[in-house]
């Protein structure tokens, strides 16, 4: 998931904020995440984990969502690009 600098949402540290870029899961899946808000283009980021760290709540147009760590990994995100 390194084209075009993207990277796991699972590698995504907490409180850092990503775009959402691309889900890379069974349809039924991706349809799901994307009814909940996780769009190619709309801000994420973690905001917390359960003990463990499985799973994790993102902050995703403005609702929080718990995703295992499976499905995160298979979610590509993008940082934010540095203003000149």
């Amino acid at each position: 998931m390194d084209s075009d600098h993207t990277f796991a949402l699972a590698d995504l540290p907490e409180g850092e904020a990503a775009f959402v870029h691309a889900l890379s899961l069974d349809t039924h899946v991706t349809e799901h995440l994307m009814n909940l808000g996780f769009i190619p283009g709309v801000e994420i980021m973690p905001a917390r984990s359960a003990p463990g760290g499985d799973p994790r709540v993102y902050r995703v147009d403005g609702c929080e969502v718990a995703v295992r760590r499976e499905v995160s990994r298979k979610i590509a995100v993008r940082r934010h690009k540095a203003l000149k």
